[in-house]
């Protein structure tokens, strides 16, 4: 099948486009909660006696505040035990307080103020006045930096042990949501897939993906789109390309449902695939489905890597993370971040457990020539590993538009 001859145009897929997101139901108060309260038990567990949040997605995870980085602190402390206070500038404590979901401590700090002070009062007004205090990973250095003059009787350590022991496995809801942003972001590849023609930039095509994402209810994130030769390369090339008859074509796409994040990428060629391309388009297909079959409950994150490795490896490329071959992961954990706890990679023991979800996307590079990745993403649940969209049926048709 010849894609985008003969088909669609952006216009026209734009204006059949409606939204898909009717009766999605954002995370409730009560599961706001329920994080909180499995924060503060794991804070008691790990000795720690507070978590202090920047303005990163674990903020918005914990207590369904999202704010963006500046250069003022804006934030919240988990006590081990009590009520979590919110840190806010003096000036915008009123727009603080209309974010909350729940609790009504809100500290403030004046222009001429040090926020990283408010941190440390804050931690001790919840009755420590040493130990140690769980930095969010997205914190700024040099805010650390100030909580270190200014707590120096408390010890400071990396909150991952805690922010994601508790994000790294979804709750239904949490799946529910990303199930929806998959489903629209899958429409989107397959719109832009009807809409190809000789000619066609990646600029045009990525500003089509970002629309469609919009016009069907989503937030729009993230859309790589590459050509021909610049396919072998993972993260694309920081110049525009034009299609042409025989090219492989790579889009990599997502958006947001409320707050929570899709990852799709489909590889295929414009035109019919060389007996080179199918060869190598049929051996990503089998990379991924053997990195899907190896994902088992219990099993360490690891396996789905080696797994998908050993197929590449075995047709003759690599080893290893050499190219040609599979030069990254297989695949990242997803939510609400594209890339989150737990790595699909080697080393990673961490095993699969029910609500987990991460992508799965072994790529083959060809340096010079051309690369394929395809990827989905899977979640765990107490029977195995699902998909969360179906992966490509052939090279011939990926989106099985002739069934």
């Amino acid at each position: 099948m010849v894609l985008g001859v003969g088909g669609s145009t952006f216009a026209a897929e734009l204006a059949r486009m409606t939204p898909m997101t009717g009766g999605v139901a954002p995370i409730t108060t009560e599961e706001l909660a329920g994080r909180v309260g499995k924060a503060q038990a794991l804070l008691r567990q790990q000795g720690i006696e507070a978590l202090y949040l920047d303005t990163s997605t674990s903020l918005r995870y914990f207590t369904g505040v999202a704010l963006g980085l500046t250069e003022r602190l804006h934030g919240a402390v988990i006590p081990a035990e009590g009520e979590i206070a919110y840190l806010s500038p003096a000036f915008e404590e009123p727009k603080t307080r209309a974010l909350l979901r729940f609790g009504g401590d809100i500290r403030v700090w004046e222009e001429h103020e040090d926020p990283t002070a408010l941190v440390i009062e804050t931690v001790r007004s919840k009755g420590y006045e040493s130990g140690s205090i769980a930095i969010d990973p997205a914190t700024p250095f040099y805010t650390v930096d100030g909580m270190r003059r200014a707590g120096n009787s408390f010890g400071f350590v990396n909150a991952a042990s805690v922010t994601a022991a508790c994000r790294q496995v979804k709750s239904r809801a949490e799946i529910a949501l990303m199930q929806v942003a998959m489903d629209i972001t899958l429409e989107v590849q397959k719109a832009a897939a009807r809409c190809l023609a000789p000619g066609m930039t990646t600029p045009e095509v990525q500003a089509f993906l970002d629309a469609a994402h919009r016009k069907l209810g989503a937030v729009p994130a993230s859309r790589a789109v590459q050509f021909g030769e610049a396919t072998a390369y993972p993260h694309g090339v920081p110049y525009p390309q034009t299609l042409a008859d025989g090219d492989m074509v790579m889009i990599d796409t997502g958006a947001f449902v409320e707050g929570y994040r899709s990852d799709i990428t489909r590889t295929y060629v414009f035109g019919e695939p060389t007996a080179r391309q199918r060869d190598i388009w049929e051996l990503e297909q089998r990379a991924q489905l053997a990195a899907f079959d190896a994902a088992v409950l219990g099993a360490p994150c690891e396996n789905v890597d080696a797994a998908a490795r050993r197929v590449i490896e075995a047709a003759g490329f690599g080893p290893g993370y050499a190219v040609p071959g599979l030069p990254h992961r297989t695949g990242h954990g997803i939510g609400m971040d594209v890339h989150e706890e737990a790595f699909m990679v080697r080393g990673n023991q961490t095993p699969l457990a029910v609500g987990m979800c991460f992508s799965d996307e072994p790529m083959m590079c060809i340096y010079g020539e051309f690369g394929v990745r395809l990827e989905d993403a899977i979640y765990m649940t107490e029977t195995g590993a699902r998909w969360f969209t179906q992966p490509c049926r052939s090279v011939d048709d990926p989106f099985g538009m002739e069934a």
